[in-house]
C-alpha cells in the first residue's frame, strides 16, 4: 500500500546521531520535510543532503523542519553528519520499519544488498498529513525539490 497525499503520516520514533529518541510528533508545530536516503557516504546521497543543508534557510522561512532517515547505524550517520556539517536531524531506521511503513524501501538494492531505504521525499503538514510524496525507483535521481518547495510555500 502506497501512502497518498492527504493520508496521515505514519508516526515513528528513531535514534538520532546523538543516540536520542526523535519522534515525528516532536515537530508537530512545524511542517516536516522527511527525506529517506539509501546510504551514507555515497555520492548522490551526499549531494542530496548537502543541497538541503545549503538551502536550509528556505525551508526554515517556510516553518519546515528537514529530517533525513537512512537504515545506516546511528554511529555511521553521526560521522556522515559531522563530515558534511548537516544542520538537521539525521535518524537511523536500522530496523527498517519506518522505511517500510512509508513505502520507501528496496527489498533488493545494488550489489546484492537487501533492505535499504529508497530515495524519497515527503512533506508532512502541522496536522500530520502528507502534502507531497515522491518515492524514486532509481537511487541515482534526486527528488524534485522545486515541486516540494512549491507545495510547501502554498
Amino acid at each position: 500500500m502506497t501512502l497518498q497525499v492527504g493520508d496521515v503520516a505514519p508516526s515513528f520514533t528513531l535514534k538520532s546521531t546523538e543516540l536520542k529518541d526523535v519522534s515525528l510528533s516532536d515537530f508537530k508545530d512545524h511542517k516536516v520535510v522527511l527525506l529517506f536516503f539509501p546510504m551514507a557516504f555515497t555520492g548522490v546521497c551526499t549531494d542530496e543532503l548537502c543541497q538541503m543543508r545549503d538551502n536550509y534557510s528556505i525551508y526554515e522561512k517556510l516553518n519546515a523542519q528537514i529530517v533525513a532517515i537512512s537504515v545506516d547505524s546511528p554511529f555511521t550517520l553521526k560521522k556522515f553528519k559531522e563530515e558534511n556539517n548537516l544542520n538537521f536531524p539525521v535518524l537511523s531506521d536500522f530496523n527498517k520499519s519506518v522505511s517500510q511503513a512509508y513505502g520507501a524501501f528496496y527489498e533488493e538494492f545494488v550489489l546484492g544488498l537487501k533492505g535499504v531505504s529508497k530515495r524519497s521525499a515527503f512533506l508532512i503538514d502541522e496536522n500530520g498529513k502528507i502534502q507531497y510524496q515522491e518515492i524514486l525507483e532509481n537511487a541515482g535521481n534526486l527528488p524534485n525539490f522545486e515541486a516540494l518547495e512549491q507545495v510547501l510555500s502554498q
